[in-house]
């Protein structure tokens, strides 16, 4: 039997299965999923909106963030309506081409965070070891330059991935993808043809982002600690040390994260696919959802901030509430 008997040529629409083994509830767990998102979106935006309008905030470690912040929200957007419509709605079917363009969104924004972990860790490393440095070195227009050149770079390394099976693959086995979005490696599987080339380039990206990315902020970070260590006063080094706690909680979530879902993936043969798949999901959201968090409870600035922006969202629905009440009455 012919190749093109057993195969299909060129699918115009793919389909995502949700988290095979538990679609019966897969309407409840898009509850969670649906919350984390919501709140994902307005912590990021309401860190953007405040780093935007306040002057003092006009700093490399905050406009980081803000660069952070964006990156969560394209990230969680990227995949959280398309699950969800498969979730609640029955929704599988995705277009060939916007499911390599949502793959693609989805591995050029990780690497994206990735490297603007590393820029947040390297400003802290000259904040910290050459404070008086700090300002000459981080200027604007290099936070800027740092933030295009992780951009650029994320999108470089991600774009083979999705030119390599749009043009070494034309016959399928299937069109139905055994995940809750597009993944790199799930839309490799699908394909009728050796697929050895798409995966050693796929590690080749995770191992040097991850790797050139983790082994610098682990240098940084133990510089760091060797400076603060070093400061004579027990007050100096706690204020030195609390400037850190947010970065470093957001870079262990972020990493460990990615390294548990990695090693399920590579070495968990015997781990249930929907385990794979929920802890996959979970590592695009958990990021976007907590980093607003951890950066609003753990910096003062920030925190300061979101309290005088809640009461002024506050004051200014009272006083719509006091005049919508005041034009009643006169009617």
């Amino acid at each position: 039997m012919s190749l093109s008997n057993l195969t299909v040529f060129m699918p115009s629409v793919l389909t995502l299965t949700g988290i095979p083994g538990l679609e019966s509830v897969q309407g409840w767990i898009g509850i969670p999923f649906c919350a984390m998102y919501f709140i994902a979106m307005i912590g990021n935006a309401m860190l953007l909106l405040i780093i935007r309008s306040e002057r003092s905030l006009h700093q490399p470690m905050y406009i980081f963030l803000a660069m952070l912040g964006a990156t969560d929200i394209v990230l969680a957007t990227s995949i959280m309506p398309k699950m969800l419509g498969v979730f609640w709605f029955r929704l599988p079917d995705i277009n060939f081409d916007c499911c390599l363009f949502q793959m693609w969104l989805i591995h050029t924004f990780q690497c994206t965070e990735s490297g603007i972990l590393l820029a947040m860790a390297l400003d802290r490393y000259v904040a910290i070891c050459y404070p008086l440095r700090h300002t000459i070195i981080f200027t604007t227009q290099l936070v800027t330059q740092i933030g295009a050149a992780v951009s650029l770079r994320a999108a470089i390394l991600v774009a083979p991935c999705l030119l390599l099976i749009k043009c070494r693959f034309q016959f399928y086995h299937t069109t139905v993808i055994s995940h809750s979005y597009c993944e790199h490696m799930a839309i490799v599987k699908l394909a009728a043809g050796n697929i050895r080339v798409n995966k050693i380039y796929g590690l080749f990206v995770a191992f040097t982002v991850a790797g050139f990315d983790l082994t610098f902020i682990t240098l940084s970070y133990i510089q760091i600690f060797i400076t603060v260590f070093n400061l004579p006063q027990k007050e100096a080094r706690l204020k030195a040390f609390n400037t850190c706690i947010a970065h470093i909680c957001v870079f262990l979530q972020f990493y460990l994260l990615a390294l548990f879902t990695s090693l399920t993936h590579r070495f968990g043969f015997h781990i249930p696919s929907w385990i794979h798949i929920l802890f996959s999901s979970f590592y695009l959201l958990v990021p976007p959802f907590l980093n607003p968090l951890v950066y609003g409870i753990k910096t003062k600035q920030i925190r300061i901030n979101v309290v005088k922006f809640c009461c002024v969202l506050y004051s200014v629905c009272g006083g719509l509430k006091t005049d919508g009440q005041h034009k009643h009455q006169l009617n």
